[in-house]
């Protein structure tokens, strides 16, 4: 067996296109096993909420707030499924690469789900418990911090990566 290149045209290791495919879809099953677990809790959190005696008292800005948690918290839990229902969909139809490549964007926008759901729990939490200044600020705070850890610090990563492994990157500088 020869060895294969990656997306980025690197040589790696020593596997086949599908063997490739196949470690790229178990890696991203088990991400996804990370975010349902993350998500379980804040959406388990959520549900119990309206059963305290304190829920009663929230204003109609924190019934909507909780409210917009509890629809992003489901959301969120659809994506992170929706590549087991992808798979189920393309079972034995030999695409593999059709089904990592759309899992891979559908877990990002799950990231992004949870990056508003923890932001949005945040701002309930800090509202009912502080008032509402400390709730907008603890979620917009929250929700700055999960988009460069994100999106950016990745983004950078890579950046990193690149500058670093690819010779012809050395070269330009």
């Amino acid at each position: 067996m020869s060895e294969v290149e990656d997306y980025t045209g690197r040589t790696g290791r020593n596997e086949t296109r599908e063997e490739q495919l196949d470690r790229n879809w178990a890696e991203l099953l088990q991400e996804l096993r990370v975010l349902q677990t993350g998500v379980q809790i804040l959406a388990g959190f959520l549900l119990t909420l309206p059963f305290q005696q304190r829920f009663e008292k929230l204003d109609d800005w924190e019934v909507v707030l909780y409210l917009t948690n509890v629809v992003v918290a489901a959301l969120t839990t659809a994506f992170i499924l929706l590549p087991v229902s992808v798979h189920r969909r393309l079972f034995r139809k030999r695409l593999k690469e059709m089904l990592v490549s759309s899992a891979d964007t559908i877990t990002k926008i799950a990231l992004g789900g949870i990056a508003l759901l923890s932001a949005g729990t945040a701002a309930l939490v800090f509202d009912v418990a502080v008032g509402r200044s400390a709730g907008v600020t603890a979620g917009a705070a929250l929700l700055a911090v999960m988009v460069v850890m994100l999106v950016f610090v990745p983004l950078r990563l890579n950046r990193l990566a690149t500058g670093k492994m690819l010779p012809a990157a050395e070269e330009k500088e």
